[in-house]
């Protein structure tokens, strides 16, 4: 990690609001058309064009952009929104394997992709709530 990726928040380092609105429309697409993903797309309405959304504001936010999800939602509270979906490992591994794949797809800087992919990893295990 160079000085630079220490001032430069990863929203910035990952192209900004482009990449980011790239980045969810290629994770839920996988999750439509993975078969390994059936899992979790099982835990979403048929529309996802909400939580499209939500996950476009929460990533800005998370990842050091605009404050566009807690003035409208609050705290995250990732893991008690939640709470009524049992997330294992098998879950998370879907999850990841969609999101990986859209980051592949759609971050182009290798390092920043490498360290937004450890902070997201670091993220979706914690969300686990079932053995």
């Amino acid at each position: 990690m160079t000085d630079s990726d220490v001032t430069t928040s990863m929203f910035e380092r990952i192209g900004g609001s482009a990449t980011i609105d790239r980045l969810v429309d290629r994770f839920y697409d996988r999750m439509d058309t993975l078969p390994e993903a059936t899992i979790i797309r099982a835990m979403h309405a048929d529309d996802l064009g909400l939580i499209r959304d939500v996950l476009k504001r929460y990533l800005t936010e998370w990842t050091g952009g605009p404050k566009l999800y807690t003035p409208e939602k609050g705290h995250p509270r990732l893991r008690q929104r939640h709470i009524g979906f049992a997330i294992g490992d098998a879950e998370r591994d879907a999850w990841l394997l969609c999101m990986r794949g859209a980051m592949e797809e759609t971050v182009t800087d290798a390092a920043a992709r490498q360290d937004l992919d450890r902070a997201i990893s670091g993220l979706a295990d914690w969300m686990r709530n079932r053995t």
